[in-house]
C-alpha cells in the first residue's frame, strides 16, 4: 500500500521546512533509514530519512518549496501502485492551507480601485528572464550564488518552471565555465511598484530561519517586560591577559569575546536569578552557565551554545566558539547545539559599534550587548589617563531580574574583566 512521506519535525522550534534538495528521484528504490532529502529548517540544513523501504513514486513538494510540519511531500510504495487518493489529499490540504492563510492576511476593502496581484510566493523574481520574463531562484540558491559571486543570469534552472535551485549552483561551482563570476553582488529589480514613479523592487521567499527570528523577536518584545542596564568596563588588563595567552599558545589565539564569555559565565554562577528563566508559574534556575554566542550568518542570526562555560578555560571556549561558528555559517549545527541556552551574548564591537541594546531570546532572562573597547581619557586618582573602555548593556526580563539584581551581576562581570585572575579563583 502506498504511504505518505510527511514533512518531519527536524528541530525543536521548526514549524515548516524548505526542501533544499531531493537526494532521490522518482522511481528510485529507498532503503529504510536512508537519507532521501535535505531540508532547510529555521536554523540549519538537516537530513531527512525514510522510515520504511520502498520506491519513491512521487515528489509532491519539489526542491526550493516550503512545507508545513506533517504536510505530504512525497509518496512511497511499490512500482505501479495507485496513489491517486494521496495526491487528492495533498492537493486538498494545500488548498485549505492557502485559503486559511489568505483569510488571515485579508485586509478590509478600502476602495474600488484595482489592486495589483500579489507576486507568486513560490518563485521570487530576482531579474529578467526565466519563466514569464522573470528569473526564478530558491533562497538557498540565491545565497550560494551571492557567496560565490555567480551571475544568476548565466545559470539554467533545473527546478519547476526553470527555477534555479541548489543543485544548479553546485553544478556551476564544479564547472566554472558555466558561470561568469561578477566582481560584486548585483540584482535586477524587475517587478513594478503599484504607485506610479515609485521604485521597482524584487522579492524573495522568506527563509524558515528568518520567519522564526521574526516570530521569536515579536514574542520577546511584546510579552517580556524588559529594562536595560549599561556599564563601562576598563579592558586594559583583559587585553594584556589575552596578549600573554596568545604569545604562549601561538599560532593559536583567543579573542576578547572568549574572555567576555568566560567572565559572564563566572558571574552567572554567583547571581542565580540572572542565570534563570521565567516558566509561567515557576522560575527555573540553572546549575551551569550555557552561553549562547550570537553569530551573524547570511539569513539572520543564530546563537550556538558553549555548554558549561563556567567550567571551561579561555582556550577551550575559543576552540568551541570557532568550531560552532564555522558550522553555523555552513548551516550544519544540530538542534541541541543552538537551543537551550541559559544566557546570551551579542558582541558587535568588531564592527565598530560602541553601544547598543539586544533583544532577549525567550525564555532566557537576560542578554548582554557588548560594544567596542576603545581608548578614552578618564580621571584616575586625580589624573587624566587613557584607558580602554568598553560599554556593555544588559537587557533584563523584569519578571525574573530586578534592577538591583542586574546591577550586582554587572558589577561582578566588570570585576572579572578588570581583574582576570578572579576567573581562575
Amino acid at each position: 500500500m502506498a504511504e505518505k512521506i510527511l514533512m518531519p519535525k527536524l528541530s525543536p522550534t521548526m514549524e515548516e521546512g524548505q526542501i533544499s534538495s531531493w537526494l532521490k528521484e522518482e522511481g528510485d528504490k529507498i532503503e529504510a533509514n536512508e537519507t532521501i532529502a535535505e531540508v532547510d529548517t529555521d536554523k540549519a540544513t538537516m537530513e531527512m530519512t525514510s522510515l520504511t523501504a520502498g520506491t519513491l513514486l512521487k515528489i509532491i513538494v519539489p526542491a526550493g518549496e516550503n512545507a508545513r510540519l506533517g504536510q505530504i511531500i512525497g509518496v512511497l510504495g511499490e512500482p505501479g501502485e495507485d496513489y491517486t487518493d494521496i495526491l487528492k489529499e495533498a492537493e486538498s490540504s494545500s488548498n485549505g492551507a492557502k485559503a486559511e492563510s489568505a483569510e488571515e492576511t485579508k485586509e478590509p476593502e478600502k476602495s474600488s480601485e484595482p489592486v495589483a496581484e500579489e507576486p507568486e510566493k513560490t518563485a521570487p523574481a530576482t531579474s529578467n528572464g526565466g519563466s514569464g520574463g522573470r528569473l526564478l531562484v530558491s533562497p538557498i540558491a540565491a545565497r550560494m550564488a551571492s557567496e560565490n559571486n555567480i551571475d544568476l543570469k548565466t545559470i539554467s534552472g533545473s527546478g519547476p518552471s526553470g527555477r534555479i535551485i541548489k543543485r544548479d549552483i553546485e553544478k556551476a561551482l564544479e564547472s566554472p565555465s558555466q558561470a561568469k563570476p561578477t566582481s560584486e553582488r548585483t540584482f535586477v529589480f524587475g517587478q513594478t511598484a503599484e504607485v506610479e514613479g515609485a521604485s521597482a523592487f524584487r522579492e524573495e521567499n522568506t527563509s524558515p530561519m528568518r520567519r522564526t527570528i521574526a516570530k521569536r523577536l515579536t514574542e520577546s518584545i511584546g510579552p517580556v517586560p524588559t529594562f536595560y542596564l549599561t556599564i563601562e568596563i576598563e579592558m586594559d588588563r583583559a587585553l594584556e591577559t589575552r596578549k600573554q595567552i596568545n604569545e604562549a599558545i601561538a599560532p593559536d589565539k583567543i579573542s576578547v569575546n572568549d574572555i567576555i564569555v568566560k567572565a559572564a559565565a563566572m558571574a552567572l554562577t554567583r547571581h542565580p536569578f540572572v542565570n534563570a528563566s521565567y516558566q509561567d508559574d515557576k522560575i527555573r534556575f540553572y546549575e551551569d552557565a550555557d552561553i549562547g554566542v550570537a553569530v551573524a550568518i547570511d539569513e539572520g542570526l543564530i546563537t550556538p551554545i558553549v555548554r558549561g562555560a563556567n567550567k571551561k578555560g579561555f582556550v577551550q571556549i575559543s576552540s568551541e566558539i570557532s568550531e560552532l561558528a564555522e558550522r553555523a555559517r555552513d548551516k550544519k549545527l544540530q538542534p541541541e547545539e543552538y537551543t537551550g541556552a541559559t544566557f546570551s551574548i551579542s558582541n558587535l564591537g568588531m564592527f565598530g559599534i560602541k553601544e547598543f541594546t539586544a533583544i532577549i531570546n525567550p525564555p532566557e532572562a537576560a542578554i548582554l550587548a557588548v560594544g567596542r573597547a576603545e581608548p578614552v581619557p578618564v580621571v584616575r586618582d586625580g589624573e587624566i589617563v587613557v584607558k580602554s573602555i568598553m560599554h556593555v548593556t544588559m537587557s533584563c526580563d523584569h519578571r525574573v531580574v530586578d534592577g538591583a539584581t542586574g546591577a550586582k551581576f554587572l558589577q561582578t562581570f566588570r570585576q572579572m574583566l578588570e581583574n582576570p585572575a578572579l576567573m581562575l579563583a
